[in-house]
């Protein structure tokens, strides 16, 4: 009997050990390894998370440092140092004159912030699409979010001049440099409305059906650009060929702080609705089981995802694919949990529209190309690989 009391007293003690000693390597832990302790934190989180945020970095100083005047790497750190404050322009060690200053400053830096802020924004607009309908293949561009913004914004290209009865003025010169925002936000907006009513009965969205009317919707867009192409003249007609596909061409700081902020706005808190993406993916009725007022809360991102395409398309033109090809790329690596699937969603797609400016720059240079056509190429294979793949997945 003593004998195996102290076996028994041997166990616990040396459970206590262990006990002690794993308290004393978690408290000695790194930051890294604190953030594991959240579920959705894990060692490949982490590490694409790093990458990721690197690779915008990386990007963007190529970006400014990239075009007719060239400015090295280091001058490019050196005049983004000095104009923040943190050196002064004697301190830069290296020749930097005006031209190369004046360039990356009022040229380059608001075309890569205009860029980071669409690209993230249609990233995680796009995320949140696929989420709220359960399906892999939703792209705000597939419901009719970007034909109703972009059907907007044409409208105001062509007709914006025309006086208005009772104001004695062109809707341009009435709301000013915020015409274009407030327009394909509406667009986006009224589509968003049409779509998403027509897909609820009795309360509850029927994701075929949305997807159907947004087609529908798409169809009706086109036509109704078609027509405004037909009635623009000359000059008009070279801006909306231009516009229409997807283009930077003409940032500038105004230009970023009449849409960037309403991009940022809806890109910061659509991924507080992570929670309830993550329920949806058990089904509507699951998710409301777990206390989630589905329908309210559908309504919300609605109105966020049309807030951000509406002014990405009048900030840009029509860029689409962004929102399909990032959030299944982000899959790949990280998983479905959409606590790490949006904000890694907004780097990626911050760095691919990046990159794909940075080529439509250069490519035929002195010339530009339209960026919609890069990222077309890009997702146009990828969008019949993900079809393929889903029609192989159901045999």
């Amino acid at each position: 009997m003593i004998h195996l009391v102290n076996k028994i007293w041997e166990k616990v003690r040396w459970s206590n050990n262990d006990v002690s000693s794993e308290k004393q390597v978690t408290s000695s832990d790194s930051f890294f390894s604190g953030l594991k302790r959240f579920n959705f934190w894990t060692d490949t989180t982490i590490t694409s998370t790093i990458f990721l945020t690197c690779l915008l970095g990386m990007l963007c100083i190529v970006s400014l440092g990239t075009g007719a005047v060239t400015i090295s790497p280091s001058q490019v750190l050196s005049i983004l140092a000095s104009t923040i404050g943190l050196i002064s322009v004697t301190e830069t060690g290296s020749a930097i004159d005006s031209i190369q200053t004046a360039v990356l400053l009022e040229i380059r830096a608001p075309r890569v912030a205009l860029c980071i802020v669409v690209g993230a924004g249609l990233a995680v607009s796009g995320a949140t699409m696929q989420g709220v309908f359960r399906n892999p293949l939703a792209d705000p561009g597939l419901i009719g979010v970007s034909s109703g913004a972009a059907l907007a914004a044409v409208s105001v290209i062509v007709l914006g001049s025309m006086e208005l009865p009772g104001i004695g003025q062109g809707l341009e010169q009435f709301l000013g440099s915020s015409t274009l925002p407030i327009a394909a936000f509406a667009g986006g907006l009224i589509t968003t409305f049409v779509v998403y009513k027509l897909g609820t009965r009795e309360g509850h969205t029927d994701v075929s059906t949305v997807l159907l009317a947004g087609i529908a919707v798409n169809a009706i867009a086109a036509a109704g650009i078609g027509l405004l192409m037909y009635m623009a003249d000359d000059e008009q007609l070279r801006t909306l060929t231009y516009w229409t596909m997807g283009s930077f061409g003409g940032a500038n700081w105004d230009q970023f702080w009449a849409v960037g902020p309403w991009v940022l706005l809806g890109t910061l808190i659509l991924p507080l609705y992570a929670p309830a993406l993550n329920a949806l993916l058990l089904g509507d009725a699951e998710a409301g089981h777990l206390g989630f007022q589905l329908e309210t809360i559908k309504r919300i991102m609605f109105l966020l995802v049309a807030l951000v395409v509406g002014a990405s398309v009048a900030a840009s033109g029509v860029i689409g694919f962004v929102g399909l090809v990032v959030p299944h790329l982000i899959r790949q690596i990280q998983g479905s949990d959409y606590r790490r699937l949006i904000p890694s969603s907004a780097l990626l797609g911050a760095s691919l529209l990046l990159a794909a400016d940075l080529l439509a720059r250069t490519m035929v240079s002195p010339a530009e190309m339209p960026i919609g056509i890069i990222t077309a190429v890009l997702g146009g294979p990828f969008f019949i690989f993900l079809l393929i793949r889903r029609k192989t997945a159901e045999y």
